[in-house]
Formats: C-alpha cells, structure tokens, sequence
C-alpha cells in the first residue's frame, strides 16, 4: 500500500505543512520511541540536522515525543546525513535522526531516519511508525513522570565524525601541494569539510560556508557546480568539491572547470578498485538514470553493472543483499560499502583524493576513462503523479521516440520521489535532437495530466 508520510528518502515537505507540521513531528517521536527495537530498557536517538531554520522546531518536537514516552536523545547540531548513519552506530544508539530536505530550498524540510545499523528504515518499520502515527489510540498514551527521558548535547560529534573519515584516507599519503575548492551549499558540512582537508594538508578555498538559514542550496553547492568552477579557474585550484545540503553526495570540478558528477567517479573508483582486487564480484550498482557512457567504461574495463529504481535507498538494498563493494547515482550519491553505509560525499572526495595521489595525475586525466553520451533531462511540474500507463498519447510518443534511438540511445520517463515533477531523461548522439523530442514528451505528459484534472 502507498506511504501517507514517507517517501523514497522518509519524510518530506514545505516546513509547517502537513506532513511536515510540529504536530507530526512531536508524534513521529512518540512513534520511534514506541515501535523501533532497543538494545536496553530505554532507547536512544541521535537527531542531526542542516541549516534550515525551521530544524530547530523540528528538533524540538521529535525530542519531546521522544522524551514523552521514556526516550532519552543526544543532539549534534548541524551534521552531514552520513555523520549521523555512522555516529549512530559508533554511539551504540537505538536509531539516528536526520532533519533536512538534502539539495532542496530552505522552504522544505525532512525527516530521514537510520537504524541501529547505520542503515535507512526498512520499509515494514517505516510502516509500522506509519500504523502507530495514524492510531488515535496511541497517539494519546503517557507516560508517567517516573518515566521521562531527557535530552543532551554532545559537543565533540563533529570531532568523532572528523576522526572517521580521515581514518579512511591512506596514512602515508598527504593532501600537501593541493589547493582545492570547497562549495559546503551553505550546508551541514560548512564547518567540517574545510577542516577536514585542511588537516589532511590541503589549500583549502571554502565557499558557501555561512548558512543563515534561508541560503542553503541558494546558488551554490552540488545543484549549482557553475559557482564552484568558476572559483577553481579563478584561484587555479587543482579541483573543486561541490557538496549538496546535508552532504551526503557530490559533484566534483576538475582542473579545467569542467563538472564530473557522479557516473564519473563511479567509473573512476570502480576501475581502481578492481586494479586492487577490491571490487566485490567486479559488479557496480547504478540507477537507471546512469549515463549509457558509464556502462561502456565498465565493460571495457571488465566490470559488470545491475541497476536499480532512482534512489540511494534501493542502490544501497541492492549492495546489501549482494554485499557488493560500490554503488551509486549520477547525482553525486556515492555509496562505498567497505567504508559507510550511506553516501557520503566527504569520504567520496576523499577516496577520489586518494586516488589522484597515488597514480600522482590529475582528476581531468583520471576522468577520461569515461566518454559521456549526450544527455537531456527535462522536470516538469505536475499536479498529479498520473501513472503513464493512464496516459495513452504520451505512452504511445515515448514508445515511438524509444523506437527511433534504438540501440544509439534510450528514453526514460519517472515521477520524482520526492517532488511534485515528471523528469524526461533522453540520450543520444544528437544533442539538438534530444532537447526536441523531451520537449515534446514533456510539453505532451502535462497536457494529458490537465485534460484529465
């Protein structure tokens, strides 16, 4: 059955709207504290969050339903979404919270939760807070003032996150000589990641480091690596590293200014993996939305691919249930397995980093290894998500168009998770005919869907 809160990356929202409201918030919390598994006879929850504004009542309201029903809660403050996965684990807790809307605009907010495991919910736990949220019943159980739990700050949570991620890059390499760029989107990670490459060594240039609330995402970070090329011409910097909101994906900038998103590092890391016999099975996990080029290299270099819906939650299943090495999206999510158990565009960097000392060339050189087919992806604002199986026309176009690239391209056409869009996804070897033909389907999907409003 559909979700009524959670989406594809839990729950999801313009802040102060429904599901996004205090009141499902305080609920939410009550819920964790009510459903999830504990090691002992309290549980314990670590909440995490960007630099919205509105993550403070966030904040607030998850912990008080937490503390309502016996539940005690650790808060770090602003944290990358892989601090939490891993800091909840390192911390022996029962679950970790994040509050964020990862590379959307301040306006929206969200709740991502992660078990025990560092891992995201599975879906029957989601389901079972989903059942409880909707249980008037138990919406309205207490606690009695014997059992109240508490909450408390734990100031060297940026410190043990620090520590875990340099711990992941070779102790005998450096970062000195490097100047690199780093574009924070005004985000979780504007304190940490200039700090973590500096102490590793790096001229470090940071960008998009004083969050006010309202600017995260504004102009700058992984949605817009246009700022951050810029700075690596201007200063001449050796790379630029763009990170989203709450920093668990990337697009790097090379030498030349030129962005290489997320099928490039996979390809990257991938054959250097299998160079070290470290590739689990020589397979790469991608999502359907991994540019045909990403697939050729990894043939090429005798590396298998699977791929998966949109979505670093159903890469990551994928990995797990095969206990496969790397994984990832186009988008900058980046999941190394062997190291995390969620993307994190930190660690990625770092391990490109590595990687650029060792074979001591640049990240322009390293990239070549992947050749990227032209790509034209439209988002389309929808007021409804009709299934395309009930659209007929624009079914019968996409099928057409499908037909016509063949084997030279493909056409992929999706509802996004998490916003109210229809993304239109075309490659092919003539870029001016893409942009034609995902107009068309495009301008046609939001014709049917009005007709049929």
């Amino acid at each position: 059955m559909p979700k009524k809160y959670f989406g594809t990356d839990g729950i999801r929202g313009l802040a102060n709207v429904f599901p996004m409201t205090v009141d499902v918030a305080l609920n939410l919390g009550k819920a964790l504290a009510s459903v999830l598994p504990r090691r002992g006879a309290v549980i314990r929850v670590l909440i995490g969050k960007d630099t919205r504004r509105s993550g403070y009542m966030f904040e607030s309201a998850i912990a008080a339903g937490i503390n309502s029903m016996n539940g005690d809660v650790l808060y770090t403050g602003p944290m990358p979404t892989p601090a939490i996965a891993h800091l909840t684990t390192a911390m022996r807790c029962d679950a970790g919270v994040v509050i964020s809307a990862s590379h959307n605009p301040y306006q929206d907010n969200g709740i991502k939760i992660f078990g025990a495991d560092g891992f995201k919910l599975s879906d029957e736990l989601e389901e079972a807070l989903e059942r409880y949220l909707d249980d008037p019943d138990l919406l309205t159980e207490r606690m009695s003032p014997d059992h109240i739990g508490r909450s408390r700050r734990i100031d060297d949570a940026q410190g043990r996150y620090n520590a875990f991620v340099k711990s992941n890059f070779e102790r005998d390499l450096s970062l000195d000589g490097l100047k690199i760029v780093v574009d924070c989107a005004n985000g979780a990670a504007y304190k940490i990641a200039p700090t973590v490459l500096e102490e590793l060594g790096a001229r470090v240039i940071s960008t998009g480091v004083e969050p006010n609330g309202y600017n995260i995402n504004d102009g700058v970070g992984a949605l817009h690596p246009g700022h951050c090329a810029e700075m690596v011409k201007l200063y001449g910097a050796d790379l630029g590293i763009t990170l989203d909101g709450d920093a668990d994906r990337l697009i790097l900038i090379d030498e030349k200014g030129n962005e290489i998103d997320g099928d490039f590092i996979m390809a990257m890391l991938a054959i250097d993996l299998r160079q070290n016999g470290l590739l689990r099975d020589n397979m790469v996990v991608t999502t359907v939305m991994s540019n045909l080029g990403l697939h050729q290299a990894l043939r090429a270099n005798g590396i298998q691919s699977v791929q998966t819906k949109v979505g670093d939650r159903y890469v990551v299943e994928e990995m797990r249930a095969h206990r496969y090495s790397l994984g990832g999206e186009q988008s900058g999510h980046i999941v190394l397995l062997d190291h995390t158990t969620s993307g994190d565009g930190l660690l990625t960097a770092l391990r490109v980093l590595s990687l650029m000392q060792r074979r001591e060339k640049p990240l322009s050189e390293l990239a070549s290894v992947m050749h990227k087919l032209p790509q034209v992806l439209i988002n389309r604002k929808v007021s409804r998500k009709i299934p395309l199986e009930e659209l007929p026309k624009s079914s019968a176009l996409i099928a057409e168009i499908s037909g016509k690239y063949g084997d030279s391209g493909r056409v992929l056409v999706r509802y996004s998770g998490t916003e109210s869009k229809c993304r239109v996804m075309l490659e092919g070897p003539d870029k001016t005919a893409l942009e034609r033909d995902a107009a068309e389907i495009a301008d046609l999907i939001e014709q049917e869907i009005i007709a049929k409003v």
